[in-house]
Formats: structure tokens, sequence, C-alpha cells
């Protein structure tokens, strides 16, 4: 089956027992048990719930997966998988980091005794150098990167993972299973906020993992009981329902997406945009090998610094001020005193994430009235 069958139809089968082609929401906490640890396959609703089993067969389906695992939240996610690496573990990470897990990694997980590097993955010959200085737990990365959007060339980086041993973990939040599979280019583990492009709605909060490999199902399955930061049926229903429509909704969300860089390639008031998908990104030959589309964010710097990012954003009438991404509405944020404003300053400054920075999450209204709306809130600057 292609792509856009398998969200529908992909380990989805109809209900076995009614016909329903919607899984039921089973609602229920815990399960009648026909003699002691004889059941029918459910227990308790945080070590399993035929909802959310639905849901995470059909993420494996998608992203190519032996086995997919949901959990509350993205950073459920995260917080279970690095439950996995101990006291001494070491971390080489992407230096551009959406600023949640940065603040995970950096004000959490060091004080037990985690190191994290932070490398450049765009520059190989530099994360060649710092794999070799010891032993690696884990290399994990995000492409394209949270908000400047910087490409990782994945099939590299899994080749200079595996001649040290390091399993490899992808989020792939901002491209989504319908314009990239790492697993397909070697990763170990992908990880996903399914609150944003998967549940589509802003509706929901959700996380992700996605395994290739049985031992990993294992290990993390027993974390994801253990810790408990599961999704509840409801939810996991939810993201569900999303996925059938993920296609043709990052299909809308590119065609808007590339409606707004019009406006802003060469305006005289933008000093630098970030779309994987236009040739001016320093690493569109990698998207076009990489991925099978480019998403619905756009990354604008404004001129004229923080005040001028304001006035911009004051002028925005379809693009609403708030936070995430990835739903079929379109919004708009600063992410230097927002997403990213747990990292300090300077250090989000020489990542390029300015006091000017904004980032556009593209819905699927019509194009030309975001485009629209773009090009009024430029003209406010």
């Amino acid at each position: 089956m292609r792509f856009d069958t398998r969200l529908i139809h992909g380990r989805q089968p109809p209900d076995p027992l009614t016909g329903a082609v919607n899984p039921p929401i089973y609602l229920s906490s815990t399960f009648r048990q026909l003699a002691p640890n004889r059941n029918q396959g459910y227990v308790y609703s945080r070590s399993a719930n035929p909802t959310r089993t639905a849901l995470e067969n059909a993420l494996a389906e998608i992203e190519g997966g032996r086995a997919g695992l949901a959990f509350s939240s993205g950073l459920g996610a995260l917080a279970t998988l690095l439950e996995a690496f101990p006291t001494g573990s070491r971390i080489v990470s992407v230096d551009d980091l959406y600023g949640g897990t940065w603040r995970l990694f950096d004000h959490h997980r060091r004080q037990f005794g985690i190191r994290i590097d932070y490398v450049d993955m765009t520059r190989l010959e530099i994360l060649r150098e710092v794999l070799a200085q010891g032993p690696t737990s884990l290399v994990y990365l995000e492409t394209p990167t949270n908000p400047l959007l910087k490409l990782v060339d994945l099939a590299a980086v899994v080749r200079l993972a595996r001649r040290e041993g390091a399993p490899v973990a992808v989020d792939n939040t901002f491209a989504s299973p319908a314009n990239q599979r790492p697993i397909e280019r070697g990763a170990d583990i992908v990880l996903h906020s399914t609150t944003k492009y998967l549940g589509g709605h802003s509706d929901i909060i959700g996380g992700a993992l996605v395994l290739r490999k049985a031992a990993d199902v294992e290990r993390f399955a027993w974390l994801q009981n253990a810790i408990g930061a599961v999704p509840s049926p409801v939810d996991a229903y939810l993201v569900l329902r999303g996925l059938h429509t993920l296609g043709v909704r990052m299909r809308a969300h590119e065609a808007s997406a590339r409606a707004v860089v019009e406006v802003v390639a060469g305006h005289r008031k933008v000093r630098a945009f970030h779309y994987p998908g236009h040739p001016s990104h320093p690493q569109y030959s990698l998207a076009r090998r990489q991925m099978d589309g480019y998403g619905g964010i756009v990354s604008v710097e404004v001129a004229g610094g923080r005040a001028a990012a304001l006035r911009f954003l004051r002028g925005l009438k379809l693009f609403t001020l708030a936070e995430s991404l990835g739903g079929v509405e379109s919004l708009a944020e600063h992410p230097a005193s927002m997403t990213h404003a747990s990292v300090p300053r300077e250090q989000r400054e020489a990542h390029g994430v300015t006091e000017g920075l904004l980032r556009l999450s593209c819905g699927i209204e019509d194009p030309a009235d975001l485009a629209d709306d773009v090009r009024r809130a430029l003209g406010r600057i």
C-alpha cells in the first residue's frame, strides 16, 4: 500500500467484535481477569488500552518501525527515552534544539551525571571527531531543526554512529512521516510530539516513540508502563483520527508555506528566511534527496530586531500568536521569548535564534489569504 492508503488501512482492521470501522474508545481503567494473571490481553490501562494499542500499531506502520509507544506528551516520550541511560552515559545531540528538549537535557539530566555534547551535525567532520572522543550512549537529533530548519543527513549520521556502536534517535515532529521516515534511513528510534502534525487539530497533547529493534521495544515498553506517562484513550483516539488525514493536510500545509515564502523572499524588511523547500536553503539538495515534502513551517528574521518582530505579530490577523505548530490553523510565535526562552540568550543567538526571528506554522487556510496576511504584517514594520 502507498503511504496515504496505509494511513487509513495499515494495521487498522475494523473492530472484530462489532465491525466498527473506527476503533472504540475504551474508557475503562481496569479489565476483568478470568483468573489471577489470566486475562484477555488487557489488565490496567496504564499498561495497555485497546484504543492506545490501535494508535501504537498505526504509528509503527506509518514510520516503518517494529512497534510504536504512545505517551501523554512529546516531552513525556523524551523523558521515558532518557530513563534508559544511566549515570555516566554520554549523549551527542544536535545543537539547534527545541527549547523544551534543551531544558530537559541541560537543566535536568546533567544533574544525574548524564554528559550532553552538542554538535552542529550539518558538519559531519565535527560529528566524527566528537564521536571518536569516547563511548556514546545515544546520538540525538532533529531534522528539520526547531526553529531554524537546518537539515541533518540522516544516512550519513547513522553510518558514523554505527561505527561507534551508538543508537540514533530522531525527533521527526517537524517533517512528519508524510515527508520523512528516519527508520528507512537506518535510525533506531523516532520521537514525535503527536500534539503537532500527527494530531493536527490543536486539541490534544501527546507524544510517541517508534522503535526499530525488538530489544528496544521490550525495554521501552517496560519503561512506558513503569513511568506511566501515557495518554488517555480519548487522546489516543484523536491522534489516530488525525493520522487518517495526515497526507492531505501535509500537502495543504506545504502549499501555504510556499505562498508565504513567495512573500518573504527578497522582501526589504526580511533579513533572512528559512524553508527547506526553497532553492535558497543551504541544504536544499539534501532536502530533495531525503524528504518527500517540506512541511508547513517558515522561519523569518525581520529587520529591526525585537521591536519590529512585535509590530509584525500585532499586524497579523489570520496567524494566531500562540505556541505549538502543525494544526489546521496558522500560528505565529517569537522563539526568543516563547519556545526557546529557557535557552540562555548568548547561546540562543549563537545558533541564530535572534530577537527578530519569528516562526510561522502555516495552516490549511487558503494560501493566498495567508500570503496577504504576512504581506500586511510586514507593512507594519
